[in-house]
């Protein structure tokens, strides 16, 4: 018998051939889950005694057969009769074929839902497609099926002994690759190695007299009952890691895992594994697989899981997540939100447990789960409320507190005069070594906030947290850190505040992309003569924008890095520096500053003069008296400058003090360091 597929366009094959997946290999995922299907229907069958016959051996298998070009997947399931080929072949599951090829011939993977489509992905690979079927009803008989990709197909009785389908497909000359041996085996192993129904791929092989010899055992290709279907009472801790193996085989074993099993009000099934994960993001994503009845969908469950839980790895099995023909993209829908609630739920829940039950191994493995919760904490807000009872706050000092608990240790001496709690942290231990011990020195606890992900966690922090701030132990002096008071009164004149930052402004490096101010700063006689620090908001502004690459942001990275260096003007070098060159340079600095004083007096008094009036008031030759004027105080004072200048360039001592500042911060590289060094040697001759 002929006829035409139950379709209203011609274009129906071509558009399936190309469009309607997005990767052809799916085609014996497809062929191979109907089978199993078609094998569970009839199990179901006997089990309600519908079916009275012996089921006897319900493997599916697979079969290559290069010279004919031809891929096989026959099951002994329920079979089909003529009048079933007709209702369910013939009759794709279109609302109307016109209507699809209109609205989706551009985006076909935009139709949702019609799983029967799932026959016709054969066509993507194949010039002809057979169904050689047997129905399990008595009286049966057999029917053949021959399709070669266009609306016509041929339907006959043919002689088939044994119950059940087998479809056939004839490789096209563009698809010859699926009819490689190792391609199917790498494909059942991607998309059927957890079929509940055993799937048979040619036969198991064993060396023999230098080469590979079939034997008569079924190669069973799939696990049909993998531990995400068992129940959690019956598996041993050994089970999950070796569980974990077969999905990973080249990973290192999972720091403990979470096992989902709910049947209200949606289904979900599945192991989450929290693996040790350090650092980059990225190279950690799409290690969770979803599969949809034990077959596998996809690894890019982004969709289902909120974004922080893409980190974890293991199985999401649901038949309630809604996938369209492809079963590779997920339709949004009320189901998926509260599947992905529940997940987020149950992972805060265990973390918390674990918290709980053994805080001391929560502890040990912090390191390894803190990219992950802190992750979770700046991308789902259910979560930071779930996470804030477990999340930990380490210190330089390798300690570990709750936020609750490193509050209560720091709010005594870590609260400025504005009342608000400073939270002191450095992001590289041993850079900032001198910082974070200046910090000790004075009784401060300091965290070590050194992840990924740390500098948005501390903006997030400081949002959440009481009038609370973080600030990192390198962007400030020491006594500036926390203000308990007003900054102290310097007891220098203005003329010996302008010599010193003279003094080392005008030996200040250039290194690309940095600038560098001085700063004049009453700090302790026997801290640091020199200090190098970074705004707190400029340089957090900066790595932000490091890390996203682009956008608003990037305005930020294009800056270069700013550094003050913050002399101490109470330390005795710097004291003793100041006295050397005012001795030096006073003689020559004299004249010049009395004609400073001259200037400054005669600009004083014309602007004076000039008070209340309008600007077309003044006459013209006061307004190029003082221009003139100004001009000269500028250059007498940049002749000081130049002076000081030629003085300091005859003292190593300031260059090696500005070295040696940079040095503390990882500053001093290539040529500065070694002049650094080779000046250390003179000075000690």
């Amino acid at each position: 018998m002929k006829g035409n597929i139950g379709v209203t366009s011609d274009n129906i094959f071509p558009i399936i051939k190309k469009f309607l997946y997005s990767d052809h290999e799916i085609f014996l995922r497809e062929l191979v889950s109907n089978a199993v299907d078609a094998t569970q229907k009839l199990k179901t069958l006997a089990s309600v005694g519908e079916f009275k016959g012996e089921l006897g051996d319900l493997t599916v298998r697979v079969s290559v057969d290069k010279k004919k070009k031809t891929i096989t997947v026959a099951d002994r399931g329920i079979g089909m009769t003529a009048d079933e080929i007709e209702k369910y072949i013939n009759q794709i599951a279109f609302s109307g074929a016109e209507e699809f090829l209109d609205k989706y011939k551009d985006d076909a993977n935009a139709i949702i839902g019609h799983f029967g489509l799932g026959f016709y992905s054969a066509f993507m690979v194949s010039k002809e497609v057979e169904i050689q079927t047997l129905s399990y009803k008595e009286g049966s008989k057999a029917a053949r099926w021959i399709c070669d990709g266009n609306p016509e197909y041929q339907l006959d009785e043919m002689d088939k002994p044994d119950r059940g389908t087998s479809i056939v497909l004839h490789i096209d000359d563009d698809n010859k690759d699926f009819l490689e041996e190792s391609k199917i085996s790498e494909l059942l192993t991607k998309y059927c190695k957890f079929l509940p129904v055993s799937i048979a791929f040619g036969k198991k092989k064993e060396w023999k007299d230098g080469k590979d010899v079939e034997t008569d055992e079924d190669n069973i290709i799939n696990d049909t009952t993998p531990a995400w279907t068992r129940k959690p009472s019956d598996l041993k801790e050994e089970d999950y890691t070796k569980f974990y193996r077969d999905l990973y085989p080249m990973g290192e074993d999972p720091l403990f895992w979470i096992h989902l099993n709910v049947d209200y009000p949606f289904n979900l099934t599945g192991i989450l594994y929290f693996p040790k994960v350090k650092n980059n993001i990225e190279l950690q994503r799409n290690k969770i697989q979803l599969y949809c009845n034990q077959v596998f969908v996809t690894d890019a469950v982004e969709g289902i899981v909120p974004d922080f839980l893409t980190l974890l790895h293991g199985v999401i099995d649901s038949p309630d997540i809604p996938l369209n023909v492809s079963r590779s993209y997920l339709q949004s829908d009320s189901n998926v939100k509260k599947i992905s609630s529940h997940i987020t739920k149950k992972v805060a829940d265990r973390l918390q447990e674990i918290f709980k039950n053994d805080r001391t191994q929560f502890e040990e493995k912090w390191d390894n789960l803190r990219l992950f919760i802190i992750y979770g904490m700046l991308t789902d807000e259910k979560f930071y409320e779930r996470a804030e009872k477990f999340a930990l706050l380490k210190n330089t000092e390798k300690k570990c507190f709750t936020f609750d608990e490193y509050k209560e240790l720091i709010k005594d001496n870590q609260t400025d005069k504005e009342g608000s709690l400073i939270y002191l942290y450095a992001n590289d231990a041993e850079s900032q070594h001198s910082y974070i011990e200046a910090a000790r020195n004075k009784g401060y606890d300091v965290l070590l906030m050194d992840g990924q992900l740390d500098i948005h966690w501390v903006s997030q922090l400081e949002q959440k947290f009481d009038k609370s701030r973080f600030v990192r132990v390198d962007s400030d002096i020491i006594e500036r850190l926390i203000r308990k008071a007003d900054d102290p009164k310097h007891a220098l004149t203005e003329t010996q505040k302008n010599a010193l930052a003279s003094l080392f402004e005008t030996q200040l490096p250039s290194i690309e992309k940095m600038e560098f101010s001085i700063s004049l700063e009453q700090m302790a006689p026997d801290g640091q003569p020199l200090v190098v620090t970074q705004n707190e908001f400029m340089r957090r502004m900066k790595e932000m924008s490091a890390m996203q690459g682009n956008g608003m942001m990037n305005f930020y990275g294009e800056l270069p890095d700013n550094y003050t260096l913050a002399v101490n003007t109470a330390h005795p070098l710097i004291e003793k520096l100041l006295q050397e060159e005012e001795k030096a340079c006073a003689e020559k600095i004299a004249p010049v500053e009395a004609e400073i004083k001259t200037l400054d007096e005669r600009i004083e008094a014309i602007r004076a003069g000039q008070k209340g009036k309008k600007d077309e008031e003044i006459p013209q030759t006061e307004k190029e008296e003082l221009s003139g004027l100004e001009k000269q105080q500028t250059e007498a004072k940049q002749k000081v400058k130049d002076i000081i200048a030629q003085f300091a360039s005859t003292q190593p001592s300031v260059r090696q003090l500005i070295d040696l500042a940079l040095l503390s911060t990882n500053l001093l590289k290539g040529e500065a360091l070694s002049r650094f060094v080779k000046r250390s040697v003179d000075i000690m001759l």
